[in-house]
């Protein structure tokens, strides 16, 4: 089934600045914010193939997503696959654009028609609902960065890197292992990037998550109410960076099953668990033929929220960027 049409910006000029001129000086303003070198290394890092980025309005987690941005080695990128989750529908497995091309603010990127058929064919993908896709931010909102990169990278369009979208839905820990088993024979091909798109934890009633830590000990986990005593031992949001801790450390193991049975005990609300689930599986597929222990885990090189939830009347959600050399 061939690629057609083009994947419309639906969020620029909202979520993001629709002007080009503007846009890119935005992305450039968070670009130098972050230091010149990481983890004793100059950016970007050498073989750093695999980010996890946050994908809210750039107002929030632009800054955020910079740090990933600017460790993610595309020297030899030929395409980047994105996997987001789904917010506009309900979808289990994993599905593909229909579309062609995604349009940025910048110009547009071209989808790997040859790879996403590719991945059709096993059976084991849907496609995404063209007004799912439409409305879909966890994908879009890291096209602009990507169209930044890449001209930062490469000095003619010719060379520019295809996209490879995926929507990753509401799967179990042995199904997001059958995804990764699938992409890790793409993870293997020094070609390939990968940006996984999610935020961590979302807190508040707004969400349905006021999980709270007493004492700071996530083992005693428990909901707060709206009649009870605004909590000090720790403050708020200091419960919610120990969840999101736990979440990311639990993601630093390399383990797939470990990051599973942590958001089974605290039902932390990161909603790009499953793409962060299926990457991962795949990561651990690729380690297995690899001794090398600094490569194939993530390490995360910034946290942030957007605000400091003080009260239980206060929501926050939480952004977290990542890199995985390859």
């Amino acid at each position: 089934m061939p690629q057609k049409g083009t994947r419309e910006a639906s969020h620029a000029g909202s979520w993001y600045k629709g002007n080009p001129t503007v846009l890119s000086q935005e992305l450039d303003e968070f670009l130098a914010d972050v230091p010149n070198s990481i983890n004793d290394s100059s950016l970007p890092i050498p073989g750093a193939k695999v980010i996890i980025a946050p994908h809210a309005g750039y107002s929030y987690s632009g800054p955020c997503a910079a740090w990933a941005y600017k460790c993610l080695d595309l020297t030899k990128a030929k395409r980047i696959f994105i996997l987001g989750p789904s917010h506009t529908y309900y979808l289990h497995g994993c599905a593909l654009t229909k579309f062609a091309k995604y349009a940025t603010p910048f110009g547009d990127l071209k989808v790997d028609e040859a790879v996403t058929q590719e991945l059709r064919a096993t059976g084991k993908f849907a496609d995404i609902k063209l007004d799912g896709d439409v409305d879909e931010h966890s994908l879009e909102m890291h096209l602009p960065y990507i169209y930044k990169r890449i001209t930062q990278t490469f000095s003619s369009e010719s060379e520019y890197p295809t996209i490879v979208p995926i929507l990753v839905g509401d799967n179990n820990g042995p199904e997001e292992k059958q995804f990764g088993n699938i992409l890790a024979l793409y993870l293997k091909d020094p070609d390939n990037a990968f940006v996984i798109s999610s935020d961590f934890c979302h807190w508040g009633t707004r969400f349905s998550y006021t999980a709270y830590a007493p004492g700071g000990k996530i083992q005693n986990i428990q909901s707060l109410s709206r009649r009870q005593a605004k909590p000090t031992d720790p403050a708020i949001h200091e419960s919610i960076k120990l969840l999101d801790e736990a979440a990311m450390d639990a993601i630093k193991t390399g383990k797939h099953d470990e990051f599973v049975l942590n958001l089974a005990h605290t039902k932390n609300t990161v909603c790009g668990r499953h793409p962060i689930g299926v990457m991962m599986a795949a990561l651990e597929v690729v380690a297995k033929d690899d001794a090398d222990a600094g490569k194939y885990r993530f390490k995360f090189v910034q946290y942030q929220r957007s605000s400091l939830v003080e009260d239980i009347s206060d929501s926050s959600v939480s952004y977290g960027s990542a890199y995985a050399i390859i």
